[in-house]
C-alpha cells in the first residue's frame, strides 16, 4: 500500500474549530472512493449530457438580470448595452433618491421639527396646512371656547409659540 497524498472527506464533519478531519488516500484508493459515488445516479443521458455543458447553472437569468426586471422604476438591465454602464445609472439613481431624502428631512431645523410636532404636523406640511391646523388648535385650547377653563393656557402657549416660529421659517417661504 502507499502514502496517501490525496485528500477526501473523513467522517467528521468541518465545525466551529476547524474543517474536521480528512483521510489520505493513495491514487489506487481515490478511484475506490470515487467508485462509489455517482453524481448522475438516476439522470437520463441527455440530463448527463445538460449537466456536463460548460455553461449548466448559467443558463437561468437571475430576477435582476431578467429582461422585465425594472426596480422601483430604475431602468432594466436590458437598456443598456454596456452592463459598467448600467450600474453606474443605477448607482447614480440610488445616490438621487438619497439626497433628494436627505434635503426633505433637512428642510427645517431642529427647533421648526419640534414646533411641527407641537402642531402635530408632519415634514410634508405647507403653508396652508400650517394655518388651518393653527387655527383648529386655537379654537379647541381657547378657554373661550373652553367655558373659561384655563387649564388648556400653556398648551395653547405652546402652540401660538409653535406657529410664530413656524410662520418666519424659509421651508415656507
Amino acid at each position: 500500500m502507499e502514502r496517501g497524498e490525496f485528500r477526501a472527506p473523513g467522517s467528521q464533519l468541518a465545525t466551529y474549530d476547524g474543517p474536521g478531519r480528512y483521510r489520505w488516500f493513495c491514487l489506487e484508493h481515490v478511484r475506490e472512493f470515487n467508485a462509489g459515488y455517482d453524481w448522475f445516479e438516476g439522470m437520463s443521458a441527455e440530463e448527463v449530457r445538460a449537466a456536463q455543458h460548460p455553461v449548466a447553472g448559467w443558463r437561468t437569468e437571475s430576477r435582476a438580470f431578467r429582461p422585465d426586471a425594472g426596480i422601483d422604476g430604475m431602468p432594466r438591465w436590458a437598456d443598456f448595452d454596456d452592463p459598467l454602464e448600467a450600474i453606474g445609472m443605477r448607482a447614480s439613481e440610488i445616490k438621487a433618491r438619497a439626497a433628494r431624502g436627505r434635503a426633505k428631512a433637512s428642510r427645517f431645523t431642529p427647533r421648526e421639527r419640534e414646533a411641527l410636532g407641537v402642531m402635530g404636523l408632519g415634514g410634508d406640511a405647507d403653508r396652508p396646512m400650517l394655518r388651518r391646523r393653527y387655527s383648529e388648535l386655537v379654537r379647541k385650547y381657547h378657554p373661550d371656547r373652553n367655558g373659561g377653563d384655563r387649564s388648556f393656557e400653556t398648551r395653547l402657549q405652546q402652540v401660538v409659540e409653535a406657529y410664530q416660529l413656524l410662520r418666519r421659517a424659509s421651508a415656507f417661504a
